[in-house]
Order: structure tokens, then C-alpha cells, then sequence
């Protein structure tokens, strides 16, 4: 008989090895190999073929018919836009976020509506008691809801519980605290979460519950445990934002029932998450329209246009001294290829100066429309130069220094023209400007000129 042999598997990327090692070789991580007691691999030969003893499969066309699946919608607009309209039955959804970042509160909210409306709502904290919970509904003025509250962190506990009668809806706070007898190991470990979520997974498609797993994030933002988490659930959701900030964005990364283009706007009060149904007039807030180096950015998430601000500042460094750049809310990549292409196609020189790059309220950028935006931020806090307050940009810069146009440029210029903006600096070639004056670049170049009162 072949002697069993043990495997270590890394708490930060769930990559698998036959021995321990200090560091992982896949995500160069220290000291995240642990190893994996519920699962001791067996090394064996197999010595027949699978072509034969198993169960027929039904297989059905392509093009059968099949419906849609119903949706239940939570009561919370901006959480309904990010799921694609609210949870699904018989489905599981991971959200994850930075502690105190408002997911339980969210839910709370959520549950709340949802047992007010009708529907039966188990709630399972793994982190605090029940009278925590009921303290903090009482806070949000949620304590008459007929949310059912538990303090549990076995599965086999809460599965025996709710076995006769499954909840429409079942919040697991959080996925990190459960912990399965069938394997070994402390709750937390990969193969604990691993083997949590399968059981809960498993309960919701066979009982028709919807089943929402919070999860805890690392220093990087990525959610902790295996990456074969994310995989298992339909859905996965992200909570963005800054506890500084008041702003909140749920995000949606991964969701085999909806889109992943659509976003979901909070600001954080007294009385818990408050949606925005304007994301707009919420970054532009309190906006100093004689700066230099600052401009106004209409992003777009999805379907909806977001108007935010870029900043720029450029400091002038003495000989020798080694400039620095700082990006804040933008890909530092893509700043210094924007720099890059000043230097080169524009003639405009940052080598001797220090960059700073921000994008106000904390929001963070991934449209490759923020290009011209941000080269228009920067040629103003070099030059000293403010733009006009009236003025928005948008497009994408070609290391040729060429301006390409980008999607769904109508959807942003109404959006600018809704909250009083007169002035667009977009790529040439776009013709309707929705009530908006258009000025047309085909080359980066111009626009520098331009905005130097250079010809």
C-alpha cells in the first residue's frame, strides 16, 4: 500500500504544494503554508477505465427553452442595480470589504426589508451575539423587523436548524468564523472555509434558499481564504470606500445571473447606508473652480455616468533631487505612460518635478477614458494655468499621442450637461454633443497648445 502524503496550502492564494516552504511559490507570500489536515492525498494507479460503470447523463440542447429566474428584490435600489435585481433563489453570494466598511449594516438593511415585506430571513452571526445584532437594528431602527437572529459558528448546527424549515434568504456573518466537523483544522484555514462554503453551497441549491456569505479581505483588498471560493458562489460583491470618506460603492466582480458593469452608491449616516441616487452632485461637492490642475471627469460604471474630479499638482524639485509620483483613486502605470507621452510627443518636461495625482472623494478609476482628463490636470499644474470651471474631458491617449474616442460618449456628455457643464475637450470626430460645446482634439499635442494659448 502507498504511504498517504501530506499537502500545505497557502492561507493568501490556495495554491497547493507537497512540501512546506517558507515562502509560496505562486503568490511570493511568507509563512501561508499550513498544512491541509482534512485532506491527505493518497498517490495510486488507476487500473481500469472510466468508460464504463458510471450513470447516464441527460444532455439537453442549446436551445431549449428555459426561464428566467426569479428575482427577489431587496427594497434597496442600489443594491438590486448591483446584483442585476435583487437575489436569486437557490443561489449564493460572497460580498467582501474592509472592516467596519458597512457590509453588516447593509445586510442588516437588506434582511430587514426583506422579513418586513413577507419574506423568512435567517440571520447567522459568527462574530457577535444576538443581542449585538439586536442592538445595532435597534440603532437603525430596525428592531421590529421579523428577522430571525442566531449566534452560531457550526454548520452542522445551523443546517440541522433550518433543515425543516429553509429561509428565502440566509446571511452567514462571515464565512471565516464557520466551522465544519467533517474535516479537521480550526475555522478560518483554507480547508475549513473551503469545506463551510461547499456544505451552505450545497443546502441553497438543494432547498431553493438564497444564501449571502460575508468575507473577510486581506491588506491587498482581495477576499481571504482560497480563490476557489469566488469560484464556488454565483456571485461575488465588493464594498469599496474609505471610512473617512462618506461615500460607499458596491461593486459587483463576478455574478453568473447579471452583469458586472453596474455599480451601487452609498453614503454612510446616523441612520446607517443611505442610497445616492446622484453620484455625481456627491464628488463634486465643495469644488474650488480656481485651482490649477484640477478638472472635471465623467466616468461611466455600467450604465450610469458619474461625474468626479481629477486633481493634479506638479512641484518643482531642485537639481538632483529625485522626483517622486504619488497616484491616489488611478493606475500608477498609466500615469506615468500619460507622462511619458507629454515628455516625448509634447515637449512638456517633468523630469525635474514631483507629480501628485488624485481623484476626489476617494473614488478609484479604471475607465481608459480618464486619459485626456488627467493629461489636461497635469499641462494645467505645470502651466499654473486653471482650466474653465465650466469644462469637462474624456478620452484615450495613444502612446503616438494620438486621441481616440471612447463608449458611450452621449450617455457622458448628458450627464455633464444635466449638472450645468457648457464645455467639452474630447478626441475629434464626435458630433452630437447633447446641448454640450464640443472642442475636438485629434492629437494631444493640440490640446496642449490650447490649453497653453499656444497658436
Amino acid at each position: 500500500m502507498a504511504k498517504p502524503q501530506k499537502r500545505y496550502v497557502c492561507q493568501a492564494c490556495g495554491s497547493v504544494s507537497p512540501k512546506w516552504a517558507g515562502q509560496c511559490g505562486d503568490c511570493a507570500e511568507w509563512n501561508t503554508l499550513v498544512e491541509d489536515a482534512g485532506a491527505v492525498v493518497t498517490p495510486f494507479q488507476a487500473r481500469h477505465n472510466l468508460q464504463s460503470g458510471g450513470r447516464a447523463i441527460d444532455l439537453v440542447g442549446l436551445n431549449a427553452d428555459i426561464a428566467l429566474p426569479a428575482r427577489m428584490p431587496t427594497g434597496i435600489a442600489e443594491l438590486d442595480r448591483a446584483l442585476g435585481g435583487g437575489f436569486v433563489a437557490g443561489s449564493a453570494t460572497l460580498i467582501g470589504g474592509d472592516p467596519g466598511i458597512g457590509k453588516s449594516t447593509l445586510l442588516l438593511q437588506a434582511t430587514a426589508k426583506l422579513a418586513s415585506a413577507g419574506k423568512t430571513v435567517a440571520y447567522v452571526s459568527g462574530e457577535e451575539a444576538a443581542d449585538q445584532v439586536r442592538l445595532r437594528a435597534r440603532r437603525l431602527g430596525l428592531g421590529h423587523a421579523p428577522v430571525q437572529l442566531a449566534a452560531a459558528t457550526s454548520v452542522r448546527d445551523i443546517l440541522t436548524t433550518l433543515r425543516t424549515n429553509a429561509p428565502d434568504l440566509l446571511v452567514i456573518d462571515s464565512i471565516q468564523t464557520m466551522h465544519s466537523d467533517l474535516i479537521e483544522g480550526a475555522p478560518g484555514t483554507v480547508s475549513q472555509v473551503r469545506a463551510s462554503a461547499g456544505e451552505l453551497i450545497r443546502f441553497a441549491k438543494e432547498r431553493g434558499t438564497a444564501v449571502v456569505l460575508v468575507g473577510h479581505v486581506t491588506k491587498d483588498g482581495t477576499i481571504a481564504g482560497p480563490r476557489v471560493l469566488e469560484h464556488m458562489v454565483d456571485t461575488v460583491l465588493s464594498f469599496e470606500g474609505e471610512r473617512s470618506h462618506q461615500y460607499r460603492i458596491l461593486r459587483a466582480i463576478k455574478n453568473r445571473f447579471g452583469g458586472t458593469d453596474e455599480i451601487g452608491v452609498f453614503a454612510m449616516g446616523e441612520g446607517g447606508l443611505d442610497e445616492v441616487s446622484n453620484p455625481s452632485a456627491l464628488f463634486l461637492t465643495h469644488r474650488d473652480e480656481n485651482v490649477s490642475g484640477a478638472i472635471v471627469f465623467p466616468a461611466l460604471e455600467g450604465t450610469r455616468p458619474v461625474l468626479v474630479e481629477i486633481q493634479a499638482l506638479v512641484v518643482r524639485l531642485a537639481s538632483g533631487a529625485t522626483p517622486r509620483r504619488a497616484v491616489v483613486g488611478w493606475d500608477s502605470g498609466r500615469l506615468a505612460m500619460i507622462l511619458a507621452v507629454l515628455e516625448a510627443r509634447c515637449g512638456l518636461s517633468f523630469s525635474s518635478a514631483e507629480v501628485y495625482l488624485n481623484v476626489a472623494g476617494g473614488y478609484r478609476l479604471s475607465d481608459p477614458a480618464a486619459d485626456l482628463a488627467v493629461a489636461a490636470a497635469l499641462v494645467s499644474a505645470l502651466s499654473e494655468r486653471p482650466i474653465p470651471a465650466e469644462a469637462v474631458a474624456f478620452g484615450e491617449v495613444a502612446l503616438s499621442g494620438e486621441l481616440r474616442p471612447v463608449a458611450h460618449g452621449a450617455l457622458r456628455l448628458k450627464e455633464a450637461a444635466k449638472l450645468g457643464f457648457e464645455r467639452a475637450l474630447v478626441p475629434s470626430g464626435l458630433k452630437d454633443g447633447g446641448g454640450v460645446r464640443l472642442s475636438g482634439f485629434a492629437r494631444l499635442g493640440a490640446l496642449v497648445d490650447h490649453l497653453l494659448g499656444r497658436g
